[in-house]
């Protein structure tokens, strides 16, 4: 097929590779499938590092294919609600203006990173003839809300549920990540869009596990004879982590325990203080590791963390809970108990739950498992392996949503 005649996706995303944020590795995974299928991608993002504005990237390279176009002030950083504001409406604007003259343009895919990247697909399609996709990865405003960022009846709440009403209904395809983000979606407006459910896949590409007595991660950090609790990926402030850290305070008599948080996002301050106030000698803070390199650091856990805040139920879903599953490692959830990730360890028995604030069912759980038989341990994360070799393969959903792209 000539390059004239290809069909062309375009793909708005405030995140994408090399920035190291989830959601901008699964828009990658995204595009070089739809690559591969015969599509011409072309990325809209932004320039600089989403959670480190001062990392910055080529204005315009081609990666596996895609075509990816950085436009510049688009992530002012997360000082403040302005701010990022600010760089969403820069952002918007560039997409909308470089969109309409899109050679072919037969489908738009937007994401809620930015969380108003609806608007941009929604004034494309003022212009062209496009179909579009929205893919909810976190739903707002309802999570500013109950975070008590804004009142329910504000001005600024008004508009975005406006604003989602209006996507609900005039997009083709919306895809949710689990059934209680289904119910809040509906409860907005009777969606004329089709309603898909499609939890984020493991990128098991880059998640092969690695046994201890070979993972250069654990010799660097001198973790031999250690019981490595590991939390990965974003510290949101939507997931409150203050539990962990007063368990480990708990256990910090114990020298074969060592806590991992790893990651970014605004959370990380708390985490930075408790140890520069407490000296906690069994709790080690380290950045986003490169794509390399992370299967190393992952596989460098005993148990893994996933935390989910008590009223973020159907706002938010960590997607580092399933790269856990795939590793087969058990995994400690820190969250209400009804929520899509106490359904799945119910279902597969791979890990347990306890309740935020819970610090002794916390700290008992976390010695049952250092007294445990490591087969038995072993046995509990080979059960979530199974959920995702059953039920969260990763080329069967990969193929379901570019399915979704294509029709």
């Amino acid at each position: 097929m000539s390059e004239k005649a290809r069909k062309t996706l375009l793909l708005i995303t405030q995140v994408y590779l090399p920035d190291p944020s989830g959601g901008g590795q699964y828009m990658a995974d995204i595009a070089r499938e739809m690559v591969g299928r015969g599509w011409r991608v072309r990325v809209y993002t932004a320039n600089r590092g989403y959670d480190d504005p001062a990392q910055k990237f080529p204005s315009r390279e081609i990666l596996d294919g895609v075509e990816i176009r950085r436009f510049p002030f688009s992530s002012l950083g997360k000082r403040s609600v302005f701010m990022r504001l600010l760089g969403q409406i820069f952002f918007l604007e560039q997409c909308v203006i470089s969109g309409i003259f899109i050679r072919n343009l037969k489908c738009v895919l937007a994401t809620t990173s930015p969380p108003m990247g609806s608007a941009a697909a929604l004034l494309i399609r003022l212009f062209r003839s496009v179909s579009i996709k929205w893919w909810v990865l976190d739903l707002n405003p309802d999570q500013a809300v109950e975070m008590g960022i804004f009142k329910p009846n504000s001005l600024p709440v008004k508009v975005f549920d406006w604003l989602n009403r209006q996507i609900l209904r005039k997009a083709d395809d919306v895809i949710a990540l689990d059934r209680f983000m289904v119910d809040r979606l509906v409860r907005k407006t009777q969606p004329k869009a089709r309603l898909t459910i499609i939890p984020p896949w493991p990128l098991q590409e880059h998640l092969i596990a690695v046994p201890h007595d070979e993972n250069p991660f654990r010799r660097k950090y001198r973790l031999e004879g250690k019981f490595v609790i590991m939390y990965s990926g974003n510290h949101s402030l939507c997931h409150p982590l203050t539990t962990i850290l007063e368990t480990a305070q708990r256990l910090v008599d114990n020298p074969k325990v060592v806590f991992f948080f790893i990651g970014g996002g605004k959370g990380k301050k708390e985490i930075e203080e408790y140890i520069a106030a407490n000296q906690s000698p069994n709790i080690v803070s380290l950045p986003y590791q490169p794509m390399d390199q992370i299967k190393y650091s992952l596989s460098a856990a005993d148990v893994h963390l996933v935390a989910l805040g008590d009223r973020m139920v159907g706002c938010n879903h960590p997607c580092k809970f399933y790269g856990a599953l795939a590793l087969g490692k058990p995994v400690l959830y820190l969250g209400p108990e009804v929520s899509h990730i106490s359904d799945i360890l119910d279902r597969y028995q791979c890990g347990w739950q306890v309740s935020h604030s819970d610090v002794e069912g916390f700290t008992n759980i976390l010695n049952q498992c250092l007294e445990m038989e490591p087969m038995k341990l072993s046995k509990i994360g080979k059960q979530g392996q199974n959920a995702i070799k059953t039920e969260f393969t990763t080329t069967a959903l990969r193929n379901q949503f570019c399915n979704l792209l294509e029709n």
